[in-house]
């Protein structure tokens, strides 16, 4: 359509610079040359030609042959791992010559400490057989009733049953939520910063 409409504006162009050179055809004014060298084209939307670098290829080999350089040095070299101080023993504990030596007791002495912990041995199974004697008898007791209860009537029986939540009461009020004070500044606190820092 751009094209068609150039073109005749072309034609009339032309035609009228033959028309006025026809009649002043003594007269050569440089006002209408012009007009007869215009040149319609089509529009073409292209971008200009881009000028490609040239590369040399001796430096893509050096660059090339660096990067395989780096890389077998990695291959060679592992990677370091950063260390977690909480899993190594630090030196001062390794140290063998600081053993604690037991203390030396006597012989009285000895012998009172094991009748202790033999009294104290005994006291607690004859605390434990006592516990445990004790609850038999009332999980015995506790079945004996029901079952006397369940004879005498069904409804008693399934009240028993049913647990009694208050029998222990408990109250519990959650943490009240209170807004921030808008003017209030916190304190900031003096401490050494001694966090190592690692680069790989």
């Amino acid at each position: 359509m751009s094209l068609a409409a150039f073109r005749c504006i072309g034609r009339i162009l032309s035609r009228q610079t033959s028309f006025v050179s026809a009649e002043n055809a003594g007269v050569q004014s440089p006002w209408f040359s012009a007009a007869m060298t215009i040149r319609t084209s089509a529009p073409l939307s292209a971008e200009p030609r881009k000028k490609k670098k040239k590369v040399d290829p001796r430096r893509e080999l050096m660059v090339r042959e660096r990067l395989k350089k780096k890389l077998k040095k990695l291959e060679r070299v592992p990677a370091e791992l950063i260390p977690i101080e909480d899993f190594i023993t630090p030196t001062k504990c390794l140290d063998e010559s600081r053993v604690r030596s037991a203390p030396t007791l006597s012989f009285d002495e000895s012998e009172a400490r094991a009748l202790l912990l033999k009294e104290w041995s005994k006291y607690k199974y004859e605390q434990h057989v006592a516990e445990v004697q004790a609850m038999e008898l009332a999980l015995q007791a506790q079945t004996e009733a029901l079952e006397e209860l369940k004879a005498e009537s069904e409804e008693l029986y399934q009240a028993a049953l049913t647990p009694d939540l208050q029998m222990f009461p408990f109250t519990h009020e959650g943490p009240a939520y209170t807004p921030p004070k808008t003017t209030y500044e916190a304190p900031e606190g003096k401490y050494t910063d001694i966090t190592k820092v690692y680069t790989q």
